[in-house]
C-alpha cells in the first residue's frame, strides 16, 4: 500500500483547486495495477489523484503527465474524459508526481460477459465501447494539441521492438510460448499502412465509466499507454476477450454463447466500427490479435515484476503473473488464423 501524508496533501489540493477544502479522507481504489488511484473526499466534493507507484520504474512507463495531457487535450471532443484539474511535479507533495482530475460516479464492468445484464442492455454497453473507440480514433491530430504525442509511421515494428525490451526488463523466468510468440512477430510485421490516429494503448470494457442507468459511456480511464499510433491496435486489444477463458485471471468470453448473450459478434462488431471510422478493412486481423495478446502478457510480466519486489499497486499482481504464458499461447494460436 502506498502512503502518504495526508495532511500535507491536502493543503496543496487546498492550494490549487479553488472549490476544494478540507480535510480529507483517502479512499484506495483496488483497480489500477500500474498507476495508484485515491477518491480524495474533501468537504463537499470528491476528486481522484492518480500518482505513479514507488520504486524503480521502468523506462517510460508510468508516464502520468502523458494521461494529465491527453485528457485536457480531449476535453470538448466527442471522446468522454473525467475533467482534469492539476499536475503536480513536485515529488516533495506525495513521493511522485501526479495529477488530480474529477469523481465520475458510475459503473464499470469488469466481466466482459456483463452479467445482470440482459441481452438488450449487453449489446448496448458493447456498441457504446466501440462507439467511443471510433471517435478516439476520429480525433483529427492535425487541429489538435496532440499533433506530437507520438512518432509516426512503423507503427507495430517499434510496438514489437518496445514491448520485447520491456518484457526482457521485467522478466523473471524463461517462458518458451512468449519466445515462439515473440519470434514469430517479428518475422511478420505488416507493411505500414500509412494509418495514424490518436490510440488509447488499453482499451477494454473495464478502463470505461458507464452511466448506471442509462448505460452511456460517461468516461474512459488509463490513458498511461496512449500515443500516437495504428487504430486497429486498439480494436484487436479490445477484441482479445472474445478468446480468453472464463478461468483466466482476467475472464474472457471464449467459452460462452455470445449470441445468447447478446454481445455482438466480432464480425458485426468490427463492421461497425469500419462504418463508424470509414475504414473499407481493418487488414492483418491475425497479426493485430497476435501483437495484442503480446502486449498484455508483457504487461502481466511487469506487473509480475512489480508485485515480487514489493512495489505493486495493487495486491492482485501475482495472480496476473500467472496469465502471461496462456496469453503468449493464444497470442500463438491467433496467429495461424
Amino acid at each position: 500500500m502506498q502512503q502518504f501524508d495526508v495532511s500535507r496533501l491536502s493543503s496543496y489540493v487546498e492550494e490549487h483547486i479553488e472549490s476544494f477544502h478540507g480535510p480529507i479522507s483517502v479512499y484506495k481504489f483496488p483497480q489500477g495495477q500500474s498507476n495508484p488511484t485515491f477518491r480524495i473526499d474533501g468537504l463537499s466534493n470528491s476528486l481522484v489523484l492518480r500518482r505513479k507507484p514507488e520504486g524503480v520504474l521502468l523506462k517510460s512507463a508510468h508516464a502520468i503527465d502523458r494521461e494529465y495531457r491527453v485528457m485536457l487535450a480531449l476535453d470538448k471532443t466527442d471522446v468522454p474524459v473525467p475533467k482534469v484539474y492539476h499536475l503536480c511535479t513536485d515529488d516533495k507533495v506525495i513521493g511522485s508526481w501526479f495529477y488530480l482530475m474529477e469523481y465520475v460516479d458510475g459503473t464499470v464492468f469488469s466481466d466482459p460477459a456483463l452479467p445482470g445484464l440482459t441481452s438488450i442492455q449487453r449489446k448496448h454497453v458493447y456498441d457504446e465501447a466501440n462507439r467511443v473507440l471510433a471517435a478516439i480514433h476520429n480525433v483529427d491530430i492535425k487541429t489538435n494539441t496532440l499533433c506530437d504525442f507520438g512518432s509516426t509511421g512503423n507503427y507495430y515494428e517499434r510496438q514489437v521492438s518496445r514491448w520485447t525490451k520491456q518484457y526482457r526488463s521485467s522478466e523473471t523466468c524463461v517462458v518458451k510460448p512468449m519466445e515462439q510468440l515473440m519470434g514469430w512477430l517479428s518475422k511478420n510485421i505488416p507493411e505500414d499502412d500509412g494509418r495514424t490516429s490518436l490510440i488509447h494503448g488499453d482499451f477494454r470494457l473495464d478502463n470505461i465509466i458507464f452511466d448506471s442507468d442509462s448505460l452511456e459511456a460517461i468516461a474512459v480511464l488509463d490513458w498511461e499507454l496512449s500515443t500516437l499510433g495504428h487504430p486497429i491496435a486498439d480494436l484487436a486489444y479490445l477484441c482479445m476477450q472474445r478468446r480468453m477463458k472464463r478461468d483466466l485471471f482476467i475472464p474472457g468470453l471464449g467459452d460462452l454463447d455470445i449470441a445468447e448473450l447478446g454481445i455482438p459478434y466480432e464480425e458485426d462488431f468490427l463492421s461497425r466500427y469500419c462504418h463508424r471510422t470509414g475504414l473499407k478493412e481493418v487488414g492483418p486481423w491475425h497479426f493485430y490479435l497476435a501483437c495484442s495478446f503480446f502486449r498484455l502478457a508483457a504487461i502481466c510480466q511487469g506487473v509480475l515484476k512489480r508485485a515480487l519486489e514489493g512495489n505493486a499497486s495493487s495486491d492482485y499482481g501475482l495472480e496476473l503473473g500467472t496469465m502471461v504464458e496462456p496469453l503468449a499461447k493464444l497470442g500463438l494460436k491467433a496467429s495461424k488464423n
